[in-house]
């Protein structure tokens, strides 16, 4: 096993990938566009206070990205800088899979699945999110298309659920700037 360098950390993504960072880097990565508004000296020194707190005090070797910078806008804010957050609540991807879809609609298939995709859709756009996610695409085709690998007929079925969702997705949403990501 390789050792970690003493100057990086493991932060957690989302995704449950581990990538090192410095405080350095990690400090840009976090503020993003808001570092230019503040003086870039006292990001680093804050993003470096809280790296050694979780590298140090705490003998952490991994953190995730929401502990790091939670304690990074707490440190900002004892310094009496404010960062309006770049993901608001609107602005988190609202998703689901489509395997699960596929499972729910049993025999039936393709018939119950549109329906139940539609429906799924205008739940998720409830919230006015500025994107919506869908995974799991190439296993809900290959299910309800019954195959054990992937073949012309998934094809045209993973084109047909695209079209489908970008058209749902046109008529039902209220956001106009909303994005549809499907995996």
């Amino acid at each position: 096993m390789i050792s970690l360098s003493q100057d990086c950390l493991l932060f957690e993504l989302a995704s449950g990938e581990s990538i090192p960072f410095s405080s350095e880097m990690i400090s840009i990565e976090l503020m993003g566009d808001a570092a230019t508004k503040f003086d870039p000296e006292l990001i680093q020194h804050a993003a470096a206070s809280v790296f050694h707190y979780f590298r140090n005090d705490l003998a952490r070797e991994t953190v995730t990205v929401g502990e790091f910078a939670e304690a990074l806008e707490k440190v900002l804010h004892g310094l009496g800088v404010y960062v309006e957050p770049t993901v608001t609540e609107s602005s988190r991807p609202a998703g689901a899979d489509l395997r699960v879809l596929a499972r729910e609609s049993g025999a039936a298939r393709e018939l119950v699945f549109f329906p139940r995709l539609r429906h799924e859709l205008r739940t998720l756009l409830q919230a006015s999110p500025h994107l919506v996610r869908f995974r799991g695409l190439r296993g809900c085709v290959k299910q309800l298309a019954g195959a054990r690998r992937w073949s012309p007929r998934c094809e045209n079925l993973r084109d047909q659920i695209i079209g489908y969702l970008r058209e749902c997705l046109r008529i039902e949403s209220r956001e106009p700037e909303c994005r549809l990501v499907v995996e």
